[in-house]
């Protein structure tokens, strides 16, 4: 991978629609060569996929809650089943798996926090915690899909 890769990569992050002839413009290649570029990235697994943003809240999707469960079951079946059953969960956006006190993190957008209660009881329905706690995020202060790109 070298820096026009790397340009391509930084434009596309930014907006995955800009036409491949205004991406070898910006490179300084003409569109096959730019094209060609753009394929290997994705053959690659460099570019995973190309998708819309869209404002949360405009789809009425307001509250932002990250939950932080610990959990006394630490077997490749409970983790197995446990992350199939979080990923029928469409509000639930991120799940990580920690090191330290939390097991594990979960990011969930949803209306309100009537519906966050219904996420959570399904949430506490498909699996045994230890503890669960909940925080709200009261205001987005950074929130990006940008990738940082320097280390390459």
């Amino acid at each position: 991978m070298d820096s026009i890769d790397k340009a391509i990569i930084a434009i596309l992050q930014r907006d995955s629609s800009t036409p491949v002839s205004e991406i070898a413009d910006s490179v300084g290649l003409s569109a096959t060569p730019c094209w060609r570029r753009i394929k290997k990235l994705e053959e690659e697994g460099v570019i995973t996929k190309r998708v819309a943003l869209v404002d949360r809240h405009r789809l009425n999707l307001r509250l932002t809650a990250f939950i932080s469960v610990r959990t006394a079951h630490h077997s490749e079946a409970w983790l197995t089943k446990f992350a199939e059953s979080v990923r029928r969960i469409p509000e639930i956006v991120e799940l990580h798996r920690m090191s330290g006190d939390t097991d594990y993190l979960m990011k969930v957008v949803c209306p309100d926090m009537v519906r966050f209660d219904k996420v959570y009881k399904k949430l506490i329905s498909v699996a045994e915690f230890s503890d669960v706690k909940s925080s709200f995020s009261m205001e987005d202060l950074k929130s990006t899909t940008e990738l940082p790109l320097d280390y390459i």
